[in-house]
């Protein structure tokens, strides 16, 4: 099973290189905040949970987002894989992560970190905000405070993963094809090494 965990600070194109890599790997895409919006929209406990503290502006707690998880790996046992996108954040998340993913006899692969210099991020977003109607793609103040927050908060899950020997740099600038091609570089080695 090819688990792998895709990082990168808003901006970074992981959006892009996750498309590419379900379609090449075939790889269930795990995207925190696609699972909520799905879980609020069936209804379901944890779903509904997550509604109430969201409702109120609270943030959802880790086990909730990990219920989730749990409930989505266990839908897709059969899956060749999984791609986690926007998690972990935290490493208390990512140690949680390992705790679940070994209840199903797999592990995380690899982290591939797409790397792009903050101005570049910044220059992407604002240009993104031009067509996305996202409002917080279009104040550069509220990027600089994302980007800040990216750097100062997940920086020790990238370290967790490094202690692992799970951790990759990829450039993030550049051709979308090139970058790719080097990702699936990083995961036929890791592929090899778990052999």
């Amino acid at each position: 099973m090819l688990n792998l965990v895709l990082f990168g600070p808003p901006g970074a194109g992981k959006g892009t290189q996750s498309e590419k890599l379900i379609a090449k790997y075939n790889l269930i895409h795990l995207s925190t905040g696609d699972l909520l919006r799905s879980q609020i929209a069936a209804g379901t406990e944890l779903g509904l949970r997550a509604k109430q503290l969201m409702d109120q502006g609270l943030l959802v707690p880790d086990e909730v987002v990990i219920g989730m998880i749990g409930h989505k790996l266990r839908e897709n046992q059969s899956a060749l894989g999984f791609i986690f996108d926007g998690f972990p954040r935290t490493v208390p998340q990512a140690e949680a992560l390992d705790q679940l993913l070994a209840q199903y006899n797999t592990q995380i692969t690899t982290m591939i970190a797409l790397v792009v210099e903050d101005e570049e991020l910044i220059r992407r977003l604002l240009k993104r905000g031009e067509t996305s109607g996202r409002p917080d793609d279009q104040n550069d103040e509220l990027i600089r405070r994302r980007v800040l927050e990216y750097n100062s908060k997940t920086k020790p899950v990238a370290d967790y993963y490094g202690q692992q020997g799970k951790y990759t740099a990829i450039d993030g600038i550049g051709d979308i094809d090139t970058i790719f091609g080097g990702i699936c570089k990083e995961l036929e080695k890791s592929d090899q090494k778990a052999d």
